[in-house]
């Protein structure tokens, strides 16, 4: 047996995958098992020690360990970023030696970790660089085998923040490289800052923010990004600190990631004073937000263009944080000559686990067997006695459904009556999205869906959307573009007629951030949107990942914690219905 265990360790979004035989078989972000902090740097130890319980193993029993992390790539770049900026690139190779340090006694350490004798346990290591990781975890799960363009963008990892590549078969060639301080992640890490998201991996806000605002500020983004045909992109690097905004990471109060400032003052002499985190959101920040999203996706389709001189882009494999821009996604197909996209669920930094694990069997290992990632519940699953006992200890009534078509029908109901309900079910998602595991669900019909929910149940900023998980069939119905989005990865414009009937999942330029759903890729929980159909004539509902500025819900406890503290009002544990009291 050939068994891989794919790392993205000493990385943020740390993660674990197992791969036996070339067939996944688990993976999971360390954040949902460990402490419980978003986007976690700290060794995938739990993800690693439930992984092999899970499949019935023994760290002696795993034959190679993929991680998505080579400290000695890009040495070139490297030595160039230290020649020309000496203060700031010491301090960086000083950092890069102590964690190049920390990564091999870590290393050395995992038999310990895993509880066993390390005179037992003897496997290979197989080191990918990060952006090909990226790129792996896109293509080797896609269902593409003939010549198609890969690309990664992200922040930046290994010294590089996008590359571009050319698969076919079972091989990824690399074509060309984006070197570190040039990122357009970065970019918007930056603006995300200056607005006032100053904890790690809020970008997201910024795309949720822009439609409200106007493009006012676009003659100073084209002064931050600069773009020249022919080549990706370059920063305009006095309006930046990266490198020591970098250095200076730390924990927030509440135990949760966050950059040092990785813009500058003249940053500041453009724009006018940044927002301050708990000062209230004007026209201004709005308008930023928008410039800002309007100037990354005119730098994202110079890429495409840039790639298309590459190889071709009929059918494009795609991954990085950049890749999460669900706005950028749907401009791709509708502005691109793509005919088919592939981003695997966890498109961040957590994927990258899964790319060097595929690109260990490929690659390294020559085997040509296929997988393809059609599903993203990869994550942990209880036994029936752990949920039936969590729930009886809860205090709360719990009425047991003796079968599937019982839990089915009463959701849709308590969906269609106007309920906020919890669902709970079956193995977690693998990647930052609900997708209808780990979700709270409502009706997206009711008018005040969406006001209720940010302010009573995810106590958040009111500007923020919630996407709409859709029956596949049901797409072209709805929306401008009849896009397959199982992993809600683009953002997409109802059709007119629909935007008031759904005033819920309705963002205020008329988007919606699509999750298609089939009855292959969730049996249970496209059974619920049918039913749901059949009591309101929509085979549509409002989905948002179960949790309150948290990482998402892991064990039945958590859940039954996460909707004792807010105001839900029926919580689907499993066959289990747990009710407030009215």
């Amino acid at each position: 047996m050939t068994a891989i265990l794919g790392l993205n360790a000493f990385h943020p979004d740390s993660s674990a995958c197992l791969v036996l035989d070339g067939k996944l078989v688990g993976a999971v972000t360390e954040e949902r098992l460990g402490d419980r902090r978003k986007h976690t740097m700290e060794f995938p130890a739990n993800a690693i020690r439930w992984l092999l319980k899970d499949a019935g193993l023994r760290l002696r029993d795993i034959t190679h360990v993929a991680l998505a992390r080579q400290p000695d790539a890009n040495i070139a770049a490297k030595a160039k970023y230290v020649l020309f900026n000496p203060s700031v690139g010491l301090e960086a190779v000083s950092r890069f030696t102590s964690r190049q340090r920390g990564t091999a006694k870590t290393l050395d350490n995992l038999s310990e970790i895993c509880g066993e004798d390390p005179s037992q346990v003897s496997y290979k290591l197989h080191t990918v660089e990060h952006h090909l990781a990226h790129i792996a975890s896109a293509y080797f799960m896609s269902p593409f085998e003939k010549l198609t363009a890969g690309f990664s963008y992200d922040g930046s990892g290994d010294f590089v923040s996008a590359m571009a590549a050319r698969c076919e078969g079972n091989t990824i060639e690399v074509l060309d490289k984006v070197a570190v301080p040039n990122s357009l992640g970065h970019f918007y890490t930056a603006m995300c800052q200056f607005i006032g998201f100053d904890l790690f991996g809020e970008e997201y806000k910024v795309m949720g923010l822009a439609p409200y605002g106007e493009d006012k500020y676009a003659e100073e983004m084209e002064k931050i990004v600069k773009l020249e045909a022919g080549k990706w992109f370059q920063l305009n690097s006095k309006y930046f600190s990266i490198s020591r905004g970098l250095s200076e990471a730390q924990l927030s109060d509440d135990r949760q990631m966050k950059l040092g400032r990785i813009f500058s003052d003249k940053l500041i002499e453009l724009l006018g004073d940044p927002r301050e985190r708990t000062s209230e959101i004007t026209q201004r920040e709005m308008d930023i937000a928008r410039s800002t999203q309007v100037r990354f996706e005119q730098a994202a389709a110079h890429c495409l263009n840039t790639l298309a001189t590459y190889v071709p882009i009929e059918r494009l494999a795609m991954a990085g944080g950049c890749a999460l821009n669900g706005v950028m996604n749907a401009c791709i197909y509708r502005d691109f000559p793509v005919d088919r996209m592939y981003l695997q669920s966890a498109a961040s930094d957590d994927g990258t686990a899964i790319g060097a694990a595929y690109h260990c069997w490929h690659m390294g290992l020559g085997q040509t067997e296929r997988f393809e990632m059609k599903h993203s519940f990869w994550g942990p699953e209880y036994p029936e006695s752990h949920v039936r006992h969590a729930a009886e200890a809860s205090g709360y009534p719990v009425h047991e459904c003796r079968q599937e078509d019982e839990v089915i029908k009463l959701a849709a109901q308590h969906i269609a009556d106007g309920a906020v309900v919890g669902w709970y079910q079956g193995r977690s998602e693998w990647g930052p999205r609900a997708l209808g595991n780990r979700s709270i669900l409502a009706n997206p019909a009711i008018k005040d869906m969406k006001e209720t929910i940010n302010k009573k149940i995810k106590k958040r900023e009111s500007f923020r959307p919630f996407a709409p998980s859709v029956l596949r069939e049901e797409i072209g119905r709805f929306f401008e573009q009849d896009i397959e989005s199982p992993f809600m990865m683009h953002v997409v414009k109802f059709k007119p007629e629909w935007r008031d009937v759904f005033p819920a999942v309705t963002h205020v330029d008329g988007t919606g951030r699509l999750q298609s759903v089939d009855e292959e890729n969730n049996p249970r929980y496209y059974k619920l949107i049918k039913a749901l159909k059949e009591r309101t004539g929509y085979g549509i509902v409002l989905n948002t990942s179960f949790n309150e500025n948290e990482p998402v819900v892991d064990t039945p406890e958590q859940a039954i914690a996460c909707f004792e503290r807010t105001d839900m009002d029926v919580l689907m544990l499993g066959n289990f219905v747990l009710l407030k009291p009215a």
